[in-house]
């Protein structure tokens, strides 16, 4: 099957200019096939007219927890009603974060993870988000079952992901943390520095050891302070390390996060950290054992009111950060390129021949219009 989409303003496809709205692409057995501005078009089995709206690849997500009511903790049915969501929302493919639990729990839950990437490859693996964290910085995490990394908690999850766990945030000053960062790089998983009480010295410790993510910048770690810079300044200063941000308004400003993307916007990932409550009804869910309750939009933990996930989705993030005075090409990198390189696929979040033709178009106001997954829309 060959699909065309033309007269696009095409974002993410090198080299081609295509600001007056005259771009195309196209879509062939999955992949990108040709892409270009003006001229003769390609002839395909199915044409789009885009009528002049905005095609972005696909979003990727390296951090999200659930939506639709339903969480990645929860089975093969949840995570399936809950990629529903965003996937109508943009995001093609993602990574499911994992929630604290103990180990055997996690083990499993990792596994069942393994297991549906072999038959669904949008999913594109896991993220353990703990139980290796700080409990001063728990967030929306049980208290009693963090725990320091050990080698053989750290081997008991790699061999039930099967080469599927794609992140793993811990906080690098507890004990066995740079032996444990050493061990998950030499497996091929990226390392993320989060839920951390690291000041700037230990986080760059941690970024030379092989750590190359930040998670959720300064959510659950120490912020900057003119005498105390903290882990934000130290992954802004280190080439090697994507910054992961979750674009809600609520967990950092959006002035601030204009201000991280002029820093050094080909480094910033957006992130929906998104819970069940993402594209359903406020009320009372649970996340990781604790009882969430969702007003307006945020979630909270019911006992002591910390932020419990959001209720993001990618297409609203990059709204958020274009409106904050971020530009669209900036955004869209972050919500695509950004974060797929973060996690080892550079075959993702672009529309270059030869890449997966996974795309999203949008409309004057940056709404979803349209979705295709390898070159397949519903």
């Amino acid at each position: 099957m060959s699909t065309l989409v033309h007269t696009v303003r095409l974002l993410g496809s090198a080299g081609v200019d295509s600001g007056r709205g005259d771009g195309w692409v196209l879509f062939e057995d999955g992949r990108v096939s040709g892409a270009g501005a003006g001229g003769d078009l390609p002839a395909a089995q199915d044409v789009v007219d885009g009528r002049g709206g905005c095609l972005v690849p696909g979003f990727v997500d390296i951090h999200g927890h659930g939506g639709g009511g339903a969480g990645f903790d929860d089975g093969p049915e949840a995570i399936r009603a809950a990629r529903a969501v965003h996937r109508a929302h943009g995001t093609t493919r993602a990574v499911l974060s994992l929630i604290t639990a103990p180990i055997d729990e996690l083990a499993a839950r990792v596994a069942m993870v393994a297991d549906l990437t072999e038959s669904d490859p949008t999913i594109l693996g896991s993220h353990l988000e703990g139980p290796f964290l700080d409990p001063g910085h728990k967030g929306a995490h049980a208290e009693a079952l963090l725990r320091a990394p050990d080698a053989a908690s750290v081997d008991r999850l790699l061999e039930a992901g099967r080469g599927s766990i794609r992140q793993v945030t811990l906080a690098p000053e507890l004990p066995g943390a740079f032996e444990a960062i050493s061990r998950f790089v030499d497996a091929g998983v990226a390392v993320a520095v989060g839920h951390t009480d690291a000041d700037a010295a230990v986080a760059r410790r941690a970024f030379d050891a092989g750590a190359t993510i930040l998670t959720h910048a300064f959510n659950a770690m120490n912020g900057i302070h003119h005498r105390a810079p903290g882990p934000v300044v130290a992954a802004l200063r280190d080439d090697r390390v994507t910054v992961e941000i979750i674009a809600d308004g609520v967990h950092v400003d959006l002035a601030l996060i204009a201000t991280l993307f002029a820093a050094d916007g080909d480094r910033m990932a957006l992130v929906t950290d998104a819970m069940a409550a993402a594209g359903a009804a406020d009320g009372r869910y649970v996340l990781g054992g604790l009882a969430v309750r969702v007003d307006g939009g945020v979630a909270r933990l019911e006992d002591g009111g910390a932020i419990a996930g959001s209720t993001l989705t990618q297409d609203a993030a990059v709204r958020n950060v274009v409106a904050a005075g971020v530009a669209l090409d900036d955004a869209v990198r972050a919500a695509t390129q950004t974060p797929a390189q973060a996690i080892g696929r550079p075959d993702l979040g672009r529309l270059d021949e030869g890449s997966l033709a996974d795309a999203v178009l949008l409309d004057d106001d940056l709404a979803v219009r349209r979705v295709w997954v390898a070159g397949s829309s519903d």
